[in-house]
C-alpha cells in the first residue's frame, strides 16, 4: 500500500541534572564542591534517504524519543550525553507540525539533514557555584526539559513536470516509453498507487524529471478516492501534460475530462491551476484520422486560450518527441528554482527556552504579586530558602534574571506581596 501521509510522536532527550557532593578525602578535611555537569539530552534529527520512496515505515512506528542525558557525578565527572534520534525520510518529505498544520521544514534540495528538536542542556554541578562568601554549595541546576511535537509528515513528489489526467488515459505508458521507469500497467481505475518518477534525456537539450500522477477522478480535491493523496504530489511541478484518451475508448468526453480535472487541480489548490499546461491527446492510433472531429473539438477549445495540443500515441510513439521537446523549451523559459516550502512554525520559538520561562503578575483578588513559569520552579527546587546563603543566592538570581525589574514595572513598592507557587515573601529594596 502506497503512503504519502504519516503522524508520528517526536521527543528530544531531557538533560542531566547537575550534581551537589563534596570532596571526602583522608588528607583533606575542608574538601570542596565536585558535583559535575549532567549530560546534555540527544537532538531529533531527520535525514533524507534516497533509498526510500514512501512513508510507510511511519505506520508501524510512531513514537521516536531520543535519549536523555546522564546525571553528572562526584569527582566533577560530566554525565552522558543522551543519543541522538536520526529519522530517515524520502527526499520531498514536508514536516509539519501536526495541530496547526505548519511547515516545519522541508527535506528537499539541499537540505538533506535537519535537526528539529534539540536536547535539554545538562544542569551545572555545584562546583560552579562557590564563591568566596558560599564556599560550599549545597544545591546544583537541574538539567533542561525534554521538548515534544506531534508531526505531519507529508511526501510531495519532486519534480519539473507532472502527468495528470483520469486513470486509463495513458500516463503510465507515456512515462514507461520515454523514460527508465517501469511503473505498473494494468487495465482498471486508480491503475497507479504510487507517483513514478522517471527522467527523461532529450538529445540536444536539458533533460527533466517527469512524474506519472495517479488518476484522479471527479470529487478528488474532497477527497473521494485517494484524491488528497495524489494530488499533493502536483504542488512541485512547474509543468502539467494534460493526457486525455481522444479515441474515448472509456466512453468519456475528453473535452469534459480536461474541465472536470482542471476544476478538481484548481479546488484542490488554486496555483496548481495557473501552471503552464500542454494536453496530450493520446491514443491517435485508435481513431482512423488524426485531424478527426474530437481533435479538433479540443483544439478549438483550448488552444484560444493559449494551451497546446500535441495528438500522440503513447504506444507507438507517434508525436511524443515533438511533445517532450516542447516541454523542454516551456521548462527552460520558465528556469525557476524547484518549489521548497518556507518554514512557518519554529519549534524553538514555540518551546521556548525552559531557562527564561516565567511570568509576573498581579493579582488583584488577594493584592498579590505572582511570580511563575519553569525558572521559578526549578529554582525553588534546587534552592535551600533556610539557609542565609541561599536566600542570597536567590536574591541574586531574581535580580539576574529580571524579574525585579519586571515587578516594579507592575509598581510594587516596599512592603508589597510577592508569591511565588504557595511561598509568599515581602517586597523590600
Amino acid at each position: 500500500m502506497f503512503a504519502d501521509q504519516a503522524k508520528i510522536y517526536v521527543r528530544s532527550g531531557k538533560g542531566g541534572d547537575g550534581h551537589v557532593s563534596f570532596r571526602r578525602e583522608k588528607y583533606v578535611p575542608a574538601g570542596g564542591p565536585d558535583g559535575g555537569d549532567g549530560g546534555h539530552g540527544g537532538d531529533v534529527i531527520f535525514e533524507v534517504d534516497e533509498g526510500l520512496n514512501t512513508l510507510i515505515d511511519f505506520r508501524h512506528i510512531r513514537k521516536y524519543r531520543a535519549g536523555d542525558g546522564e546525571e553528572g557525578d562526584k569527582r566533577n565527572c560530566r554525565g552522558r550525553d543522551g543519543e541522538d534520534v536520526v529519522i530517515k525520510v524520502p527526499a520531498g518529505t514536508v514536516i509539519k507540525e501536526a495541530q496547526s498544520g505548519q511547515v516545519i521544514t522541508d527535506m528537499s534540495g539541499d537540505n538533506k539533514r535537519y535537526t528539529l528538536l534539540k536536547g535539554g542542556r545538562g544542569g551545572s554541578g555545584n562546583q560552579h557555584y562557590a564563591t568566596s562568601s558560599m564556599q560550599a554549595p549545597k544545591y546544583a541546576q537541574p538539567g533542561q526539559p525534554a521538548q515534544e511535537l506531534e508531526l505531519l509528515l507529508e511526501l510531495k513528489v519532486i519534480a519539473d513536470v507532472g502527468l495528470v489526467g483520469f486513470p486509463n488515459v495513458g500516463k503510465s505508458t507515456l512515462l514507461a516509453r520515454v523514460t527508465n521507469a517501469k511503473p505498473k500497467i494494468a487495465n482498471y481505475h486508480f491503475t497507479t498507487l504510487n507517483p513514478n518518477l522517471g527522467v527523461v534525456d532529450l538529445d540536444g537539450t536539458k533533460g527533466f524529471v517527469i512524474a506519472d500522477i495517479p488518476g484522479l477522478i471527479e470529487g478528488a480535491s474532497e477527497g473521494v478516492g485517494l484524491g488528497h493523496e495524489f494530488l499533493r504530489h502536483i504542488e512541485r511541478t512547474k509543468v502539467i501534460i494534460h493526457i486525455v484518451d481522444a479515441a474515448g475508448t472509456e466512453g468519456r468526453d475528453p473535452v469534459q475530462d480536461i474541465y472536470t480535472i482542471n476544476q478538481e487541480l484548481a479546488a484542490y489548490n488554486p496555483q496548481i491551476a495557473k501552471l503552464p499546461q500542454v494536453i496530450a491527446a493520446n491514443k491517435i492510433d485508435a481513431i482512423y484520422d488524426s485531424q478527426s472531429e474530437v481533435l479538433d473539438r479540443i483544439r478549438k477549445e483550448f488552444e484560444p486560450s493559449g494551451i497546446p495540443i500535441f495528438p500522440i500515441s503513447a504506444v507507438s510513439g507517434q508525436g511524443v518527441k515533438e511533445l517532450l521537446y516542447h516541454v523542454s523549451q516551456m521548462l527552460e523559459e520558465i528556469n525557476e528554482e524547484p518549489t521548497v516550502f518556507a518554514q512557518e512554525y519554529f519549534p524553538e520559538k514555540t518551546a521556548g527556552d525552559p531557562e527564561e520561562a516565567f511570568t509576573v503578575t498581579y493579582d488583584e483578588a488577594a493584592q498579590e504579586y505572582v511570580v511563575e513559569g519553569p525558572l521559578i520552579e526549578k529554582m525553588l527546587g534546587y534552592t535551600n530558602l533556610d539557609s542565609e546563603k541561599g536566600f542570597t543566592f536567590f536574591q541574586k538570581f531574581l535580580k539576574n534574571n529580571g524579574i525585579l525589574d519586571k515587578l516594579e514595572v507592575l509598581g510594587i513598592k516596599e512592603g508589597d506581596t510577592v508569591r511565588m507557587y504557595g511561598l509568599s515573601f515581602d517586597y523590600y529594596k
